[in-house]
């Protein structure tokens, strides 16, 4: 007998302690309903969605929202017809969607970062994982050949590089998703001696300025901004593996979606 949601939703959730204002929660979807096949992807988007239905899978397991805010503030897209046309595909596929981004995000290491360092063969060249971080001592490369090597590994068009191209690394600073803002890595950077911090995303004007003033100044740091996606589809990733491990007789499937910007 194949597992139900609340069973799968218990293994992913067990030992974790959520706050009241978690985002992580099954919807639509009863607890109760068995498992006929399972999908892992970043976000559960319209093509997320469909090939879900093509494969048999009645849940999504995202790792970001169905509606396009972090707190599912759908007020705003009552009248949109893409909103309309969203809700209906799920309702008539028949799908339910497990949101797990706070979870996550709690293991430890950090589920989403350990599914990234995974993809990159880093594993080896950890020294320590903090809440938000995971700090690493990685062969010496120069940036330029950093970012190339990226690109490889993660199988991405492009990836967004202020420093010194030719600047050597080696004392690499890993922060996924939305946690490349200043107030996490600006200390970071002297703190733990690092040369580069690479991040999934953040504002602008923050780190990115204060690496324009670092090279200005003849200092020995970079970033890279992968993208929110490219930094934490690989968690979702290393996640079906697992549950393809933990449930043998279930279908499971990662689904990657394409870039959602292109360069022009």
């Amino acid at each position: 007998m194949n597992p139900t949601f609340g069973q799968v939703i218990g293994h992913l959730t067990a030992g974790i302690s959520l706050l009241g204002d978690t985002v992580d929660k099954l919807e639509p979807g009863a607890p109760e309903t068995e498992v006929q096949g399972i999908v892992t992807a970043f976000s559960a988007s319209q093509y997320v969605i469909e090939q879900a239905a093509l494969l048999g899978a009645n849940l999504i397991i995202s790792h970001e929202g169905v509606y396009y805010s972090h707190h599912d503030n759908r007020e705003v897209l009552e009248n949109d017809p893409l909103y309309r046309q969203k809700a209906a595909l799920i309702a008539s596929t028949g799908v339910s969607i497990y949101r797990f981004h706070d979870a996550v995000h709690r293991y430890t290491p950090d589920g989403i970062t350990e599914g990234l360092l995974r993809e990159l063969d880093w594993e080896p060249y950890v020294e320590q994982h903090l809440p938000h971080v995971t700090v690493l001592s990685v062969p010496a490369m120069t940036v330029s050949e950093m970012a190339g090597y990226l690109k490889r590994q993660l199988q991405i068009p492009y990836i967004r590089v202020a420093g010194n191209l030719s600047a050597v690394c080696s004392r690499v600073g890993v922060l996924v998703g939305y946690r490349g803002g200043g107030a996490l890595t600006l200390p970071l950077l002297g703190q733990e001696s690092l040369d580069l911090i690479i991040a999934g995303e953040g504002p602008e004007w923050e780190t990115p300025e204060y690496i324009r003033d670092a090279v200005r100044q003849g200092r020995n740091k970079s970033l890279i901004m992968l993208g929110h996606a490219e930094s934490e589809a690989p968690g979702m990733k290393l996640l079906a593996e697992r549950l393809k491990s933990r449930f043998p007789d279930v279908g499971v499937s990662f689904v990657q979606d394409q870039p959602v910007f292109q360069i022009v």
